[in-house]
């Protein structure tokens, strides 16, 4: 039966716990121990039961409880204290306000992404790109940056995750009840909802918008199952990563042209706008038609304005990760663009190709936002590396090493991750603003004073905790699917507390090779139980996507093979893996195993968070751990070798990673001196605090994104904007005239002052005269390119030494002189080329044109 009316019943709390909404509503709660201690005190059984959601816990919570703690003066005591502490945070002087020196005006930068893992309550996440979104916002709030978000918000996100008898992962979708989450419905002045409008072909489709306090910042998620939109239109926002192509580009026009349109409807004008993977980047299509109707702009002044003000990142190292749509579904959906730029079918398509001169080529998310982008980056140095080979097409002629994108070294936030024990611990011992101190600070050095035996027993404990975890949570999976009364009992005895523990947690796709470990399994066998008082045990948890087959096989193997093998109590899968199961795992395990093939790890957060705790890495050289000190915080399986041969890859590895195990892991671990602490080890946890807490942490990655991001790009916002866009015009223009003039260039001659063998630190004198083709000396730049030459005769390792313009030759040539000198001896290349100069380009690069002289 319908309703002939809906209201929102929100939770009814006496005077004195009225400020128990503030908390709840605002996720810092999330990363104060003492707001959720507080949540927790109210009723801990209810708390587990509702997912350490807050709102609901008020909602659902007795009257009779309510009207106990408002006379337990100990709980209004702390209740107050925690108030008190995020008022403070919301109000103290931050780290922008220290650092942004002289901001050109009210700054905003609006962070998209497809999917946030904030806390467990709020299931609109999948992985680590969420995860490591969420830790995003809640560093930017502790920085104080002026950010805001944007997303969707799923009715029934992800997924769950159970197993049947067989192993074999099943998916469920439970349904999100936004009005008992922490979320706040927008609304206009009349108090009616706040709706935006997208055009699909043939219709029009609404969305209202949600917000979540994330500490400073603020987050807003659109949500169109409404009316009056038809029963497909509801489910755009119904999973994340659901459906087929179809619905993916309805998400991705919601996320990116609705998203803008909500920020434009709640007032905001951003002056950096940072796609967060390629999901949202229809977004640069909404941005550009808006300068154009509402500011006058062309198509070229309007694409200007949105690449100054634009950055990129992107976590996927294979192309096939990137979402590409067929030229056709392309133009259906979003094609009507291509009338309001005034371009053809062809000219709009190639904004989003890989190669332009495909016309077959489908259009890529990534293709669009590394084409109307200034900032570029991968989320480790290898990553970086990995984007540039991946990528260099786009960048034709330019040496593989100077392609544009450079790198971000992802973080984690270490106060959403450490166990509240070592939180403690570390307050105690480097103070209470442990968790922002960059690298380089000497508050570390503090970490060797904190005692051996405290921290030993403090991480025992930990370990302890997980094994309670693990048991409650696998008899509470089995009950929900139906398992005999045998296997819940059994449930109840995995794990051991004193043994060592290996962690593996992670998505299940093929390439992170989840069963490694078992390749040899009378080895791995015999090192697990061989030795009892040696013993090895490991917890494993994650989902493998709903459409990957061969990953939810590598869940069944292991489940197979630890019953047939007969060692279910020593490895145990944890199914339903979320924020709450992998906190556990990161303080309670003893070593953090990743066993990616190099180099399809971008970054890999899960394993800061572990070394954030005091965990040792075990783990190939991908991602993060291949820049770590990965000898005195960890161990590395093999030295970074890219394999060929893949079975020959899994047999050298695995075979390194028993080796590791029985040689130097298990002998470190369990020599212990007199009070049961074993020393050795316990320098290693203590150097992986040391060392990888600030370097790997969410705080300096945003100090990284803000110094090198955010700041350059609101800067050039607001130089593109002033006197009505007159800069925005002015390069516009000049990129028309280089590019119609560029490819009638010519270097017309190169000179040396000496063409024999040199000395090392001899100068050459180069004299070079260049036709410009009408270009002004000062609209490029001549560089001479010199350095070592490899095995196939290619500048190696190349410096680049920029020549100065000198004068004209009487046929109007243009003279530029310069000098360069070697460093080292050996054969040595030199070479000389021409690229675009404007002082309001990002990068010289930015037009993707380059010169070489034995190009002529």
């Amino acid at each position: 039966m319908k309703p002939i009316r809906t209201f929102n019943v929100s939770p009814s709390l006496p005077p004195k716990l009225e400020p128990l909404k503030k908390l709840a509503y605002n996720i810092h709660w999330d990363w104060d121990i003492e707001a959720k201690d507080l949540f927790r005190r109210l009723d801990s059984q209810l708390w587990e039961s509702c997912r350490h959601n807050p709102v609901a816990l008020l909602g659902n919570i007795s009257q009779v409880r309510l009207a106990e703690v408002c006379e337990d003066e100990g709980f209004l005591a702390q209740m107050n204290r925690s108030v008190q502490q995020l008022e403070r945070y919301l109000e103290e002087r931050h780290w922008f306000q220290k650092n942004r020196k002289h901001p050109s005006q009210q700054e905003c930068y609006a962070y998209f992404c497809a999917e946030y893992g904030l806390t467990d309550c709020l299931p609109l996440y999948s992985g680590g790109l969420g995860v490591l979104a969420g830790d995003h916002l809640k560093s930017a709030s502790d920085l104080g940056l002026p950010l805001i978000a944007v997303g969707l918000l799923y009715q029934e996100g992800y997924f769950s995750q159970y197993l049947n008898a067989d192993g074999w992962q099943q998916e469920s979708y439970p349904i999100n009840d936004f009005s008992n989450m922490p979320l706040h419905l927008e609304r206009k002045a009349d108090g009616s909802e706040l709706r935006v409008e997208v055009d699909y072909p043939g219709r029009t489709v609404y969305a209202r918008v949600w917000r979540i306090d994330v500490g400073l910042v603020r987050l807003y998620l659109l949500d169109t199952n409404i009316e009056p939109n038809s029963e497909y239109d509801h489910n755009i926002t119904d999973r994340l990563y659901g459906g087929d192509l179809d619905m993916r580009i309805h998400q991705e026009m919601m996320l990116g042209i609705g998203g803008f349109r909500a920020l434009k409807a709640l007032g905001y004008t951003p002056t950096v706008f940072h796609l967060n993977e390629g999901h949202s980047a229809f977004l640069v299509l909404e941005r550009m038609r808006r300068l154009i109707e509402d500011d006058g702009l062309s198509f070229d002044e309007a694409k200007q304005v949105v690449q100054a003000s634009q950055m990129f990142t992107t976590h996927t190292p294979v192309s096939a990760g990137f979402d590409m749509f067929n030229p056709d579904q392309t133009m259906y959906y979003v094609g009507h663009y291509a009338d309001i730029f005034g371009l053809s079918r062809e000219e709009f398509l190639a904004m989003g190709r890989e190669n332009t001169g495909d016309l077959s080529s489908p259009f890529s998310m990534a293709a669009l936002a590394l084409r109307t982008s200034s900032f570029l980056n991968g989320v480790s140095k290898l990553h970086g590396e990995v984007s540039r080979d991946m990528f260099k097409g786009m960048w034709k002629g330019l040496p593989v090493e100077e392609v544009p994108i450079t790198s971000i070294t992802n973080g984690t936030h270490a106060r959403s991750v450490v166990a509240k024990s070592t939180q403690q611990l570390y307050d105690r011992y480097l103070g209470p603003n442990w968790s922002d101190k960059g690298p380089d600070d000497p508050l570390w050095e503090k970490v060797n004073s904190i005692p051996d035996d405290e921290l030993w027993r403090n991480h025992e404990r930990a370990r302890a905790d997980m094994v309670v975890m693990v048991r409650d949570w696998l008899g509470k999976k089995l009950s929900q699917r139906g398992a005999s009364q045998a296997e819940l009992d059994k449930a109840k005895e995995v794990l051991d507390p004193d043994v060592l523990t290996i962690g593996f947690a992670r998505r299940f796709a093929t390439y992170k090779r989840a069963t490694l470990f078992l390749r040899d399994l009378d080895r791995i066998k015999k090192i697990i139980m061989g030795n009892p008082n040696r013993r090895l045990q490991f917890v494993i948890a994650g989902k493998a996507h709903p459409k990957d087959m061969p990953g939810k096989e590598l869940i069944r193997q292991l489940i197979h093979t630890a019953r047939e093998e007969g060692i279910e109590d020593y490895l145990v899968f944890v199914p339903d893996y979320d924020t709450h199961v992998a906190r556990a795992m990161v303080s309670g395990c003893d070593i953090w195993l990743n066993t990616p093939r190099r180099p399809r790890e971008a970054s890999g957060t899960s394993g800061m968070k572990a070394a954030m705790n005091g965990l040792p890495n075990l783990s190939i050289l991908d991602g993060w751990w291949d820049e770590a000190d990965y000898t005195a915080t960890g161990w590395a399986i093999g030295q970074g070798e890219i394999y060929e041969d893949q079975e020959y890859q899994d047999e050298v590895e695995a075979n390194a990673f028993y080796d590791l195990l029985e040689q130097e892991i298990l002998p470190l671990f369990y020599n212990r001196d007199a009070n049961g602490v074993p020393r050795g080890w316990v320098q290693k946890m203590k150097n992986a605090i040391r060392l990888n807490t600030p370097q790997f942490n969410s705080s300096r990655m945003l100090r990284d994104y803000s110094l090198r991001g955010y700041f350059p790009a609101s800067d050039r916002y607001f130089a593109m904007k002033e006197n009505n866009y007159a800069n925005a015009k002015d390069v516009a223009q000049w990129k028309k005239e280089v590019f119609e003039r560029w490819y009638d260039i010519t270097i017309k001659s190169i000179d040396l002052s000496d063409d024999k063998d040199i000395v090392v630190q001899e100068e050459i004198d180069v004299k070079a005269v260049v036709d410009l083709a009408g270009l002004k000396p000062d609209d490029v730049s001549v560089e001479l390119y010199h350095g070592k030459l490899d095995s196939d005769g290619e500048i190696t390792n190349a410096k680049v030494l920029p020549m100065e313009h000198t004068g004209k030759t009487s046929d109007a040539g243009t003279i530029y002189q310069g000098s360069v000198a070697y460093e080292s001896s050996g054969l040595q290349g030199l070479s000389l080329r021409v690229l675009p100069k404007n002082p309001y380009m990002a990068h010289p690069h930015e037009l993707g044109l380059i010169l070489w002289a034995n190009q002529e």
